[in-house]
């Protein structure tokens, strides 16, 4: 697979370099010919993935693309790179899929259109951010592994359509780096897919083995991110927390139904605090720490923070996003006291403590 890599990245370059139609006429076919090896390669050698997901979700701009970027480059963890958008008809709803129905609607339900764009123009978090990765993603490829799994099954469950899906994104994600050895999780990335009553039962319908961990960040700090970002979705203050509040109150209903297969974190404490925070994720998960869980990447590739604000360097924690408070008006400040510090206390109390 590597090599053949190497010599798709050769031919790509001939193609720039040449000046000549034959030349590169020439190097377009070739890389057909290696396109065709690496389609070959990825079917024969994707990995059936049959573990179960521990999902990242809770409002918008509370630290869910940095967590996926700490997870990203462990050894024991697939890690979904993007938001997770196999959510049906709408990201935040967690996909109904009908065992009666086929197998092409399964895939159509479930699949993310955002490959084909990452696979065209590499892929970029966040807007500020200048740095592009490539992507190497075949969409023919994932449907190809997708079927290929499910015929070998004797009956089909919602979990093996789940498990066909992974197995399918994962293996036709040609250039990730992760992709062997002994995994315990997949992680990803959903904002307010966990806000939903209905959503968390059929997640863990799927999951019984699943986990969801929901980040709480202090209001104050969230809302000026919040309306920076969406401003049309956050510009009114009472408005906006009162989803901040809506959040924070489903993260004690998840954690009182589902006990050990929730963990509550705070953002400060993810960035204050970096390593005894993913300390106890790894616990959670069962993972070994590292120090690459410390270390926001892409595909182990170094990332820059996806702000709102001015970006810190790549493969840094932002730590001036707990200053965010520092622009708002004493107005302001007052009414997110007033709406929020009785449930912002109340959701600390059951986040995991971290002296």
């Amino acid at each position: 697979m590597k090599k053949n890599m190497l010599k798709l990245k050769k031919y790509t370059k001939k193609i720039f370099a040449s000046k000549s139609p034959q030349g590169k006429g020439k190097a377009f076919r070739a890389i057909r010919s290696q396109l065709e090896d690496l389609y070959r390669s990825g079917l024969k050698s994707a990995p059936p993935i049959t573990v179960p997901l521990a999902l990242i979700s809770q409002i918008q701009r509370s630290g869910g693309s940095l967590l996926s970027q700490l997870f990203d480059g462990h050894p024991e963890i697939y890690a979904h790179p993007d938001e997770l958008k196999i959510g049906y008809p709408e990201k935040y709803i967690w996909p109904k899929i009908d065992l009666n129905d086929s197998p092409e609607n399964w895939f159509r339900i479930l699949f993310e259109a955002s490959v084909i764009k990452h696979f065209r123009k590499g892929y970029n978090k966040g807007h500020k951010s200048e740095k592009t990765f490539s992507f190497i993603f075949l969409v023919s490829l994932q449907e190809k592994i997708f079927f290929r799994y499910l015929d070998s099954l004797e009956s089909v469950t919602l979990r093996e359509i789940f498990n066909a899906y992974m197995s399918s994104y994962f293996g036709s994600w040609l250039n990730y780096h992760n992709i062997y050895g002994a995994k315990k999780f997949i992680t990803g990335f959903t904002p307010r897919l966990s806000m939903s009553k209905e959503n968390m039962e059929f997640f863990f319908k799927v999951y019984p083995d699943g986990r969801l961990i929901s980040i709480i960040r202090d209001p104050r700090n969230w809302f000026p991110s919040a309306v920076r970002h969406g401003s049309k979705k956050y510009s009114d203050i009472r408005r906006a927390i009162t989803q901040w509040n809506e959040n924070a109150l489903s993260m004690l209903k998840n954690k009182d139904r589902y006990k050990h297969r929730v963990i509550i974190i705070s953002f400060e404490d993810l960035i204050q605090n970096t390593e005894p925070v993913m300390r106890s994720l790894a616990d959670f998960l069962n993972i070994e720490f590292g120090d690459i869980l410390t270390v926001p990447t892409f595909n182990r590739f170094p990332m820059v923070a996806n702000t709102s604000f001015r970006p810190e360097k790549a493969g840094s924690i932002a730590s001036n996003t707990l200053s965010r408070h520092k622009t708002l008006t004493g107005s302001e400040l007052d009414t997110i006291e007033e709406m929020t510090g009785e449930i912002y206390e109340k959701v600390i109390g059951v986040a995991t403590s971290i002296s």
